[in-house]
């Protein structure tokens, strides 16, 4: 018995992300539920706006997810590419994720429409060791091991092209 995997033509996406990391290490997550793939660990951020670049778009996408005007942005670490059904629309998404520093705190102001209208379920914060046992999927998948490598050798001189990611079966 073979099994036919459905294609579906993929819309492309450009977006943009910050691991925003307390002073002790621990990275601030989002939770999505997305059909496709089910439930995933996100770091802030999301699609450009036209003639935006990556940079600025990860700051105000991450101003709008947690009411935080104060991340101390750094340089970009990773770039990947994945798929998601966004919106009910398979999409393509190719991703740029800068390293960014803030205080350890909750997300301020009213963000229920922002959380609404993209799908954040939760947020929390992750130590390293909690991240690694978490059982829920991370975007990107290998992000406990880039992590490591980031605290053991510092960001990479280029960013680190991930190429694409396919998604595990839900």
């Amino acid at each position: 018995m073979s099994i036919e995997i459905e294609e579906f033509e993929r819309v492309p996406r450009r977006a943009a992300r910050i691991l925003v990391l307390d002073p002790e290490g621990a990275v601030f997550l989002q939770l999505h539920d997305d059909v496709e793939i089910g439930l995933h660990w996100v770091l802030p951020g999301g699609g450009l706006d036209e003639g935006e670049d990556e940079l600025a778009g990860a700051l105000r996408e991450t101003v709008e997810e947690t009411g935080w005007t104060d991340v101390v942005p750094g340089p970009p670490l990773w770039v990947w590419e994945h798929d998601y059904t966004r919106a009910g629309v398979p999409t393509r998404q190719r991703e740029v994720i800068f390293l960014g520093s803030a205080p350890r705190r909750d997300p301020v102001g009213d963000l229920a429409e922002s959380f609404a209208h993209d799908g954040i379920m939760t947020c929390r914060w992750w130590t390293p060791d909690e991240l690694a046992d978490c059982p829920d999927l991370l975007w990107p998948p290998q992000l406990v091991e880039l992590m490591a490598d980031l605290r053991r050798e510092g960001p990479p001189a280029h960013p680190t092209d991930l190429g694409y990611v396919p998604n595990k079966p839900r």
